[in-house]
C-alpha cells in the first residue's frame, strides 16, 4: 500500500486476477496463466465496490454482466459491470465484480471489498490497516443465530 502526501488521499497497490481464467486453470481446462495486473487504486469509502478503468478491464479480459445505475458526484449515471476478479491486498483476498469508471477517473477501491478484506482507513497516517476491532486479523462478521442442539435420541430397537 502506497502513501501519498496529498491530505486525505490513500492509494493502494492492488493485484487483480481474472477469476474466470483462474477457475478454468484450476479445473485443468487450460494451461494458460490467468490474466492479472497490479494497479494503483484510490481508496474511496464513499464508493460501493471495486471500480476500474476501461484499459484495466480490457487487459484483464473481463466479461460484461450488466449495466447499472449509479450515483456520482455529478449526478446519476449508467455504468457497465463486469465479471469476477480476485482482488489481493495486504496478504488478503476477495472475489468481487467490477464497475467501470471513465479512463480519466482513478481506479477506485470501495467499501464492500474493504469490508470483506477487513481493512479500515487510518486517516491520521493516510494508510490502510487491518481492522483494530479484530486485532488486525482478517475476520468475517456473520451475524446469524445458531439453533441450540437437540439431544440425540437412542437408535436402539426394543430389547428382546
Amino acid at each position: 500500500m502506497k502513501k501519498r502526501n496529498r491530505m486525505g488521499r490513500v492509494v493502494a497497490k492492488i493485484k487483480i486476477t481474472n477469476y474466470g481464467d483462474q477457475i478454468v486453470l484450476e479445473r485443468g481446462l487450460t494451461r494458460d496463466k490467468p490474466r492479472a495486473l497490479e494497479v494503483e487504486a484510490l481508496v474511496d469509502t464513499g464508493a460501493t465496490e471495486l471500480a476500474l478503468k476501461p484499459s484495466v478491464i480490457k487487459a484483464l479480459g473481463l466479461e460484461p454482466l450488466q449495466t447499472a445505475r449509479v450515483s456520482t458526484a455529478t449526478g446519476p449515471a449508467r455504468i457497465r459491470r463486469y465479471g469476477a476478479v480476485k482482488l489481493e491486498l495486504m496478504n488478503r483476498w476477495v472475489i468481487c465484480d467490477v464497475a467501470e469508471v471513465p479512463e480519466r477517473v482513478p481506479n477506485l477501491l470501495g467499501q464492500v471489498p474493504l469490508e470483506v478484506l477487513d481493512l479500515v482507513v487510518d486517516c491520521k497516517r493516510q494508510r490502510l490497516i487491518g481492522n483494530p476491532e479484530h486485532g488486525g486479523v482478517q475476520t468475517l462478521e456473520l451475524y446469524f443465530r445458531v439453533a441450540p442442539r437437540r439431544p440425540r435420541r437412542s437408535r436402539r430397537g426394543p430389547a428382546g
